[in-house]
């Protein structure tokens, strides 16, 4: 049994474009409830999460046998900062081990994370903050039992201002929910505000259970979802993607904001590399290698 195990959902570069690393999820399951959860298609009884067994036991082991500065993700299907974190405190004993020794890449959209801004500035770290919309009521029926976007946002300016780097992970875009030109600024304007600077975005992949959620809660998303999806779609690695010219026009919208405010930008499993900024990955993992020099040498381009 391991915990700590190459990072390789797609087996494909044509979509992923991330470098290779390693992931690890403290717990199995989620408790934020997001409609648009990838992550419940293939983990059983998701919504219910708990904590891994053995954990700190398993990946001890794990680790002893990971060469010394390959990356680390934490997390890759469920979020480390879940309420579970603030009960058995997996992440923070997990970073103890791997800070220092592994780059280390943070995914989560908890502001729980700033509690360790401590520990993550001690090594070469990069934290992603989830944020899809400043909308306090769209959040609140998005991502049911996650942290409002102002506290993500205020976990950013304390991430920062402790020295570690911090992407925006703009994710995903639904049509017609969040994914206008006004939404999307007030997003990245927020969080490149607060210290963010590097952005990540992508676009809503339709899963049968995501889908279902997602127009139990906003039914009037349906006629648009039906045109971009199933009329004009593509079926890719077992999702369907929206129509190919409205993800490259939403998302080359994203980067001209990202662009206009001074941060790097880079999509995450579209497949567009001339969206992708020279000089970045589009996990912001650039930027953990970065630090002791010039960490973020990366501009716009």
């Amino acid at each position: 049994m391991a915990y700590v195990r190459p990072f390789d959902p797609w087996r494909s570069t044509s979509l992923c474009t991330c470098p290779f690393k390693y992931t690890v999820n403290p717990y199995t399951g989620c408790s934020h409830g997001c409609l648009y959860c990838y992550a419940s298609s293939y983990i059983r009884d998701f919504f219910n999460p708990r904590p891994k067994k053995d954990f700190l036991k398993v990946v001890y082991g794990d680790l002893r046998r990971i060469p010394e500065g390959s990356i680390v993700n934490i997390s890759s299907s469920s979020d480390p900062y879940q309420p579970l974190e603030s009960k058995y405190g997996y992440t923070r004993r997990f970073l103890e081990l791997a800070v220092g020794r592994y780059v280390v890449e943070v995914v989560t959209k908890s502001d729980l994370v700033a509690r360790d801004a401590d520990l993550l500035a001690r090594g070469q770290s990069v934290v992603s903050v989830t944020i899809t919309t400043m909308d306090n009521e769209v959040a609140k029926r998005l991502e049911p039992g996650a942290p409002p976007p102002s506290r993500r946002v205020k976990a950013v300016e304390r991430l920062s201002e402790a020295g570690v780097p911090v992407v925006l992970r703009l994710d995903p875009l639904i049509p017609g929910l969040n994914d206008s030109e006004d939404s999307v600024r007030e997003v990245v304007e927020a969080a490149v505000g607060a210290g963010a600077r590097h952005v990540v975005s992508s676009t809503y992949k339709v899963k049968p259970d995501n889908l279902a959620r997602l127009l139990k809660a906003f039914p009037e998303l349906e006629p648009r979802l039906r045109k971009l999806y199933f009329e004009g779609g593509d079926r890719l690695h077992g999702y369907v993607y929206a129509e190919k010219s409205y993800r490259y026009r939403v998302l080359s919208t994203v980067r001209e904001i990202a662009h206009g405010l001074g941060a790097t930008f880079a999509v995450c499993r579209e497949g567009f590399y001339d969206l992708i900024d020279r000089g970045v990955s589009c996990d912001g993992t650039h930027l953990a290698r970065g630090r002791g020099a010039h960490a973020g040498e990366a501009r716009p381009g």
